[in-house]
């Protein structure tokens, strides 16, 4: 599941990607646009900035910009950032892979077998799904309520 860190961070990157290429955006009016907490926004952005998806600048003018296009950015690897492992439990892991105490064999385990495919249907999603496409399904479900 996809805990508020990780959702507000996707939220801060859309923020970001819909603003002009290369301009700092402060976390102050992303938090507001976004209805984030602040202090929560700023260590989720120390977190997209230590993981290379964004960079800042300090000072007058400072703020956020996005470290490269929103085409280029996919998603996946910024929930992994955020969140960690994709998969629903650690045996079916395949980055933080802990067997589990009560499983007597891990190739004919159903639950394991089953989380795996759930695993492994989130990552393709993920992976191939950019900043870029979900500001292109913002923007179409915009159009679409518009009438």
């Amino acid at each position: 599941m996809l805990t508020k860190k990780g959702k507000y961070g996707l939220k801060a990157l859309v923020h970001l990607a819909r603003s002009e290429p290369g301009k700092a955006v402060q976390v102050a009016e992303i938090a507001a646009r976004e209805n984030i907490s602040k202090k929560f926004l700023d260590a989720i952005m120390r977190d997209l900035k230590n993981a290379g998806f964004v960079r800042s600048w300090k000072g007058p003018g400072g703020g956020f910009a996005l470290s490269r296009p929103p085409a280029e950015i996919s998603i996946g690897p910024v929930v992994r950032a955020l969140d960690g492992p994709l998969a629903p439990i650690a045996c079916a892991s395949r980055t933080a892979f802990q067997p589990c105490d009560d499983c007597g064999d891990l190739s004919t385990c159903s639950v394991r077998i089953v989380m795996t495919e759930v695993r492994d249907a989130m990552a393709e999603v993920l992976d191939r799904t950019t900043l870029a496409d979900m500001l292109q399904k913002s923007n179409t479900a915009a159009m679409v309520l518009a009438g």
